[in-house]
């Protein structure tokens, strides 16, 4: 029998040690280093256990080498689509995190029953009967989904060679275990040793693997950090429970940018995409209300409109009130004395409450603008026009400063119907004949001119 190996881990951040410590002096944690079992005899390839040829890889003149642009496999979810930068890109590995119960299993068993190619979704966590009542609500009569209930590599490896499937898709990667590590799922060992072996499936039969990946209470994905160094593409999955809508983002991304999202909605039969953000962000209304004013924002490349209210009314105590949800309340006090110092509106007195409806936060000074309109609005009770948007950033002295990419905020709100947008001065702007009415002012005051 072979001599059993024990050596140390750090849980949080997967650094070895030779022996127990109380600090990990990589990430600086307090009693996260604890002791797994490593017996690895000789590895076999991941074909057969009796297979041990090894392929050896031949140095190339980087002129010689094939840069013909493979297909991308088109995932028929145009979201999902966006996210990875035109589809999934074959052998390459993708890791999708998000909260429990936020929707990653009902994302990929979409997709996989969406999909047009052989597709094997294994899982670690669900039975075969659970998996089946879910896909009846999302899509029964799909003939190229194959599920499999399984935990361990070798088994999974097993059944793809025999099915020899296009898309691999793995429910959860801290269900999985390999015969190689004698440590329990999940560890830091046995995460390592199951992506390296899907990694090697990947990248030698050019099949795509799609991960999903616990999280931590902390946010970030669990095990060690090398795992998303070892994958191509990092998703993170995102959304409110309190809120029906959900957000795919792309932290790490080989093959495309990582600046797109993807919006979607939950339902009761699965995920609807959301191909127009602005109609969940802005509210329908009867009539025109004071305090409400439209904002172009970004969020990555993608551009909104998204609605922001503010209330103002007289303070009934002694010290007035200022609250912001999904906007930075520091930012928000910085407005209201430019306002007051630069505009001669007296708000010291009165109680300021401002919303960005649809439950997002954004973080983008583009929307200053739109912000101060809906003070303004709110103060005067005069309602604006429906029709107005705006995009700049407000500076300390009252000067409306340009932003980036005002183009492209512009075209999106022509897109939708808006005909007057209100930018800086001073942003460059080389659009012509367009429908929507670019109004350009360079001071607060301006502003006031046009609302008040």
């Amino acid at each position: 029998m072979a001599k059993v190996k024990t050596t140390f881990f750090c849980q949080s951040c997967g650094t070895q040690y030779a022996k127990w410590q109380g600090q990990c002096t990589a990430c600086k944690e307090w009693n996260t280093i604890v002791e797994e079992v490593v017996q690895k005899p000789e590895k076999s390839d991941w074909k057969t256990p009796t297979n041990t040829s090894k392929r050896v890889s031949e140095a190339l003149r980087i002129k010689e080498i094939d840069a013909s642009k493979e297909a991308r496999l088109d995932t028929l979810d145009a979201e999902f689509n966006r996210v990875l930068g035109g589809g999934i890109v074959p052998g390459s590995l993708t890791l999708l995190g998000g909260e429990p119960g936020i929707g990653k299993s009902t994302l990929l068993l979409q997709i996989s029953l969406k999909l047009p190619y052989k597709t094997l979704y294994v899982s670690g966590e669900e039975s075969q009967k659970q998996i089946k009542m879910r896909a009846e609500r999302i899509n029964p009569n799909n003939e190229s989904c194959y599920i499999l209930t399984e935990t361990k590599t070798q088994n999974i490896f097993k059944q793809i060679e025999g099915l020899a499937p296009d898309i691999v898709i793995i429910d959860s990667i801290q269900t999985l275990h390999s015969d190689y590590i004698e440590s329990s799922s999940g560890s830091i060992s046995q995460v390592k040793e199951c992506t390296a072996e899907l990694i090697k499936f990947a990248k030698e039969t050019n099949t795509p693997v799609i991960l999903i990946g616990h999280i931590t209470k902390d946010g970030g994905i669990a095990g060690p950090k090398i795992l998303e160094h070892m994958v191509d593409t990092v998703l993170q999955f995102e959304g409110d429970r309190n809120h029906v809508f959900r957000i795919l983002r792309a932290q790490k991304n080989r093959f495309g940018s990582t600046h797109e999202l993807g919006i979607y909605e939950m339902q009761g039969s699965g995920l609807r995409e959301v191909s127009n953000p602005s109609e969940i962000l802005i509210s329908k209304k009867d009539e025109e209300l004071s305090g409400n004013a439209i904002a172009a924002t970004l969020e990555g490349m993608r551009p909104l409109m998204i609605e922001v209210q503010a209330l103002v009314s007289t303070a009934v105590y002694g010290t007035p009130q200022r609250s912001a949800t999904g906007f930075n309340a520091k930012r928000l006090n910085m407005l209201l004395a430019v306002l007051e110092k630069r505009a001669g509106f007296r708000l010291g007195a009165k109680d300021v409450f401002l919303n960005i409806t649809g439950g997002i936060t954004v973080d983008d000074p583009a929307i200053d603008l739109a912000v101060v309109a809906a003070i303004l609005s709110s103060n005067e009770d005069q309602a604006l026009p429906s029709n107005y948007c705006f995009a700049a950033e407000v500076g300390l002295s009252g000067e409306i400063r340009p932003v980036q990419r005002v183009e492209q905020r512009i075209l999106e709100a022509e897109k939708l119907g808006f005909s007057t947008i209100f930018v800086s001065k001073y942003n460059k702007i080389s659009l012509q004949n367009t429908a929507i009415k670019i109004q350009l002012i360079s001071k607060i005051e301006d502003l006031v001119e046009f609302i008040v």
